[in-house]
């Protein structure tokens, strides 16, 4: 796929998001609608031609103005603020794809920021599709991605298993430092929908291999696999997280507040029994591991008919707490990776659940009913030690 064919793949997906924040109700279908069609038309040269006549660079970096009809820069109504001044606690660098700051790709950012920098150094992005695979090392902990919008700032690549040479390296973002904040902005794996039977089709969005790290109005969209929660202590916040099998993956110690969680699964026909999806595998591998996923106060719609989570590593520990479910749920909500041995060993729990596919009476029978003194273990920020790291919104 050519530099012009991926760029159209990227901004009907972005399209797609536009008109369903703005225009209609959330419909995953839709969405994948828009993606297939997209891809479907990438793939000629001639039909992307037609749908897009411009030269982007330049239909993007020069406007006319209303009244003398002269070309001006689209710096001319940059943020004067941006950057401000560096200061004893904080750092901040600009991108701007336009060239209206000292930065065009958020990579290049990361690079300047100094290694095991103390000061909080914030990386202000600019409005639009930045097309790069970005990686935060270990040694630049205390990083903040500060976007204008989940639906308006977006970092995008097409890794795949197959091409990254493996899930866990497929990552649009791959973040390995601590301290990482991510705010209003998106992260996207637009890798191909993948067809029933492919192999090394999974395409992460995000893998957060780092401790301490917390998101606050961010999108993670990808047809499976989309989050990679791989270790440490997390926090999400009024995030919008999208895939279809396994979409929120690994063996991190998190904790999902108000989120929208997306299912993308292919429909299927009334009265089947089949799953095609799951929210989460988590995977906790001993009981020596201090990790485990609580969702609260979330949301679980979308298409297909999906487990609430599977069990991925024998001691896999997940909790839904006040979450609104659609019937998209099967009933017996979860599965043990078809190996009864982990039935005894897993943890898996709902509290105060609402909704069609919220009905326990067809659960697993290790799936756990919590009472209220179970639950209050998961339903603040003190499940993950937030005291001792997570800062504010607004610092």
């Amino acid at each position: 796929m050519n530099p012009k064919s991926l760029c159209f793949t990227i901004l009907i997906a972005i399209l797609a998001i536009f008109i369903s924040r703005f225009i209609i109700d959330p419909s995953p279908h839709f969405h994948k609608i828009i993606i297939d069609s997209s891809l479907t038309l990438s793939s000629s040269s001639c039909i992307i031609m037609k749908f897009i006549p411009f030269d982007f660079s330049d239909f993007c970096r020069h406007r006319k103005h209303p009244d003398k009809g002269k070309p001006v820069s689209v710096c001319d109504d940059f943020p004067p603020n941006i950057p401000p001044p560096e200061t004893n606690t904080t750092l901040t660098l600009c991108v701007d794809q336009n060239g209206c700051c000292n930065f065009t790709t958020v990579q290049a950012a990361v690079d300047a920021v100094p290694n095991l920098n103390m000061k909080r150094s914030v990386i202000w992005i600019n409005t639009g599709i930045y097309y790069e695979k970005v990686i935060i090392p270990k040694t630049k902990p205390n990083i903040t991605f500060q976007g204008q919008g989940y639906t308006s700032t977006a970092i995008a690549w097409n890794d795949t298993a197959n091409s990254a040479n493996g899930t866990f390296y497929s990552g649009s973002v791959q973040v390995f430092s601590t301290n990482f904040i991510a705010k209003n902005m998106s992260f996207m794996n637009v890798a191909p929908l993948p067809r029933p039977g492919d192999v090394g089709a999974q395409a992460v969005a995000i893998r957060i291999a780092g401790d301490q790290a917390a998101f606050w109005g961010c999108g993670f969209y990808g047809a499976q696999d989309t989050l990679h929660d791989d270790r440490g202590r997390h926090y999400f916040k009024d995030c919008y997280i999208q895939g279809s099998i396994d979409f929120i993956f690994g063996n991190g110690k998190s904790l999902y507040e108000d989120c929208q969680l997306i299912s993308m699964a292919n429909q299927v026909a009334p009265g089947s029994k089949s799953i095609n999806g799951a929210v989460t595998a988590h995977g906790r591998a001993s009981a020596d591991e201090d990790s485990g996923f609580a969702f609260v106060n979330c949301s679980i719609g979308g298409t297909g008919r999906i487990w609430l989570g599977r069990a991925w590593r024998p001691y896999s520990r997940v909790v839904f707490a006040l979450t609104s479910m659609t019937d998209i749920i099967a009933p017996e909500g979860w599965n043990d990776f078809n190996d009864p041995s982990r039935d005894q060993t897993i943890f898996y729990g709902e509290y105060n659940c609402t909704g069609a596919g919220a009905n326990m009476s067809g659960r697993a029978p290790y799936v756990q009913k919590l009472n209220d003194t179970q639950a209050s273990l998961f339903l603040t920020a003190s499940f993950i030690d937030a005291d001792q790291w997570l800062q504010s919104y607004n610092s």
